[in-house]
Formats: C-alpha cells, sequence, structure tokens
C-alpha cells in the first residue's frame, strides 16, 4: 500500500487526509476554537495543538499504527517559487520558524509533514505553496517603489478549483481564463489566464476584502494615524488585522453560520455586514478583470472570461453565493465549488513524487526559484 497522509493547517482548522495512492481512506477538519488560538503569539507555538489534533483524527478513523510512504503538507510562507513539489529541508524550516516571511499557521505545514515522516522514515514534501509566483511584471508594482506587490494567497485550492470549474465547462484549464476566490479564515483572490496565475489580491499583506477574521484593505492614512495617536501598538494592530477583524471584529464571531443565525431572528447589524462581505469580495473579484483581458475583447465572448469561480467554506452559504452570483453573473458563468478537492491535489502531487512521475525542488530560500 501507498499510505500518504496530507496535513493542512488553516487559520481556524487543521485539515487531515489519509489516501492509499489516488483512494482517500478518510478526510477530517478539525475546528479550533478562536479563543483558544489567540491564546499562542505566534504559528510555531502551535505545533503541539496541531500535531496532537492529527493523532488523533488518524486514531478516531482507526489508522493510529498506519505506515506511511510519505507525507505531504500545505506551503507556508516562504521566498517566492514555482508551483509543483518541493523537499522540506533546513532552509524552509529556518524561513518558517523564523516568520521571515510572513506569519501564519500554514507555517506548520512543512514541519509537521517532517515530524511525522522522520518517524516513518520516509520523505516530507509541501506541495503548491501559497508563495506560488507567476505574476506578470506589471502586476508587481505599487505606488511605493519600496512595496512592490506580492503572491501569497491559496494557490493549492484556487488552481484546484479552476481546473474543477474548467472540466465542467469543457475545456482545458490551460485554455482558460477564471476569477478565482478562496473564502476561508482567509479571502485570497486570484486571476488565472492560461494555466498561470497572472495576478493577485494579497489578503495575507492587508488587501483585499473583509473575511471572518481580517481587516482587509484599509485607508493607509487613518491607519498610521491610530498608531501615531498611540490608540494602538504596531503589534496590537498587526494581529486586529490579520486576527481579529472582519466580521469577529462587527459581530464577534468569525462563523459565517451564526451571523446567518442572527440575520433570521431579526439581527439588522448582522444583515448589513454580511451585505458588506459580500459586496467587497465582489468587488474584488471583479477589479482583476482587466489583467484576463488585452482591452478589445467582450469580456462576455468566448475570448472573454470563462467563469467566476468560488471555493472554501463560506461557499457553502447559499445566502452569500446569490448574492455573489447577483454581483457578478453578468460577467462571466459564477461557479461555487464548496468541496474542491484540495487534499486530493495534496495527495496527487506527492504521489507524482513517488512514482517518479516529478521531482521535487529543494528550497533555496534566495528568490530566485520563480518562473
Amino acid at each position: 500500500m501507498t499510505h500518504i497522509l496530507a496535513i493542512n493547517p488553516g487559520s481556524t482548522s487543521t485539515k487531515v487526509a489519509l489516501f492509499d495512492g489516488e483512494k482517500e481512506l478518510f478526510s477530517h477538519i478539525v475546528e479550533h476554537d478562536k479563543t483558544e488560538l489567540l491564546k499562542y503569539e505566534r504559528a510555531m507555538e502551535q505545533m503541539a495543538l496541531r500535531r496532537d489534533a492529527i493523532l488523533h483524527a488518524l486514531a478516531a478513523h482507526g489508522y493510529a499504527d498506519v505506515k506511511l510512504a510519505a507525507v505531504v503538507g500545505r506551503g507556508g510562507l516562504l521566498a517566492p517559487m514555482q508551483g509543483g513539489a518541493w523537499r522540506v529541508n533546513k532552509a524552509m524550516l529556518d524561513d518558517l520558524a523564523s516568520a521571515k516571511h510572513g506569519e501564519h499557521p500554514c507555517n506548520l505545514g512543512a514541519p509537521l509533514a517532517l515530524e511525522f515522516a522522520t518517524q516513518h522514515g520516509v520523505q516530507a514534501v509541501i506541495v503548491d505553496p501559497v508563495v506560488t509566483d507567476e505574476m506578470d511584471s506589471v502586476a508587481r508594482i505599487s505606488g511605493l517603489p519600496e512595496l512592490p506587490r506580492r503572491s501569497v494567497f491559496h494557490a493549492l485550492s484556487q488552481r484546484a478549483a479552476a481546473r474543477h470549474a474548467a472540466r465542467e465547462l469543457g475545456i482545458a484549464y490551460e485554455n482558460g481564463k477564471f476569477l478565482v476566490c478562496h473564502m476561508g479564515g482567509g479571502i485570497s483572490v486570484a486571476a488565472h489566464r492560461h494555466g498561470r496565475i497572472c495576478d493577485v489580491v494579497n489578503a495575507l499583506d492587508g488587501d483585499g476584502p473583509f473575511t471572518p477574521e481580517r481587516t482587509g484593505r484599509l485607508p493607509a492614512l487613518s491607519v498610521l494615524r491610530l498608531v501615531h495617536e498611540g490608540k494602538y501598538s504596531y503589534d496590537t494592530l498587526r494581529t486586529i488585522i490579520l486576527k481579529e477583524g472582519g466580521l469577529w471584529a462587527h459581530l464577534g464571531t468569525n462563523d459565517l453560520r451564526e451571523v446567518e443565525r442572527r440575520m433570521r431572528e431579526g439581527d439588522e447589524h448582522a444583515e448589513s455586514i454580511f451585505e458588506a462581505l459580500a459586496y467587497n469580495i465582489a468587488k474584488e473579484l471583479v477589479s482583476l478583470a482587466p489583467s484576463l483581458l488585452d482591452g478589445v475583447e467582450d469580456p462576455r465572448g468566448k475570448d472573454g472570461i470563462s467563469a467566476i469561480v468560488v471555493t472554501g467554506g463560506m461557499a457553502r452559504s447559499a445566502r452569500l453565493m446569490e448574492r455573489l452570483r447577483n454581483r457578478m453573473g453578468f460577467l462571466a458563468p459564477f461557479i461555487a465549488l464548496p468541496d474542491v478537492e484540495e487534499m486530493q491535489a495534496l495527495a496527487a502531487g506527492c504521489l507524482r513524487v513517488l512514482q517518479g512521475l516529478e521531482v521535487p525542488r529543494d528550497y533555496t530560500g534566495t528568490g530566485q526559484d520563480i518562473l
């Protein structure tokens, strides 16, 4: 048997799945309590919590003593790099431990994969990391030379969702043009043009729509004023922007289901925040349309946008999907894929390595590993 353990730590959950080759044996999502996570200042401090969650999931599904062939983890915040498979090595672990390129629980994917792989004497890899960088050069330029725009997004789930949508439309992913949004604890938006992800709205840098727990884009001078006047320190405001903004700041919950429950009970404030969430997501998606078009083609024509694709946990909300479809359906077909094969995509990348179809790259940390 070719048992592959796939580990995907997100901002509010840890996804665990076990495969025998291409066959999924089980998939399990551990939802972590928001107040519990707030006890940890840094992602790496959650290592034991996440490891125990994985062990519990294996035991709960009867695989506590399984023999693994390889372990694959979600890629974290690293130097810019191509998609595909990468070995978990010292340079990678050092950058993740120091949060050199950013702080996020996805940084735990590689060290967790290595810990389980070491126990079984097998290799650990990451696949399609969040720092996958295929951006057009024009998309990197911001209004301040010292702050070029970065490509950090849900690369794994986004590409899997776009490929799924392409199959539904009967076209090849490499021949299509897609606006894609992953909606979880964090929300990322990207433009996929002929198989290349040519522009990204990087929510981790404070860009994009607000999310269940992130503030999204804020007025820059107003943010500076809050720090200058001493209302917030840099560290406090950073925590608010990344962990205590969005739905959490407005409504005291990061659970969209709870927001909708309040709406059903007549909570007008919850209704207004929900509508603002939908509006902001739609606005950010549509903002990337120019990256897919050459300025002369009809966006609704055969050479225009193939589809608008949304995925992630919030895509399970019928009410949110209705709002987004109403705001963007004029532009292109709207496809919601709440259960995209993210864990399957991880396992498939790892299986390609085991079968010798792909040789994993060695991370250098130099940022020279992009297209």
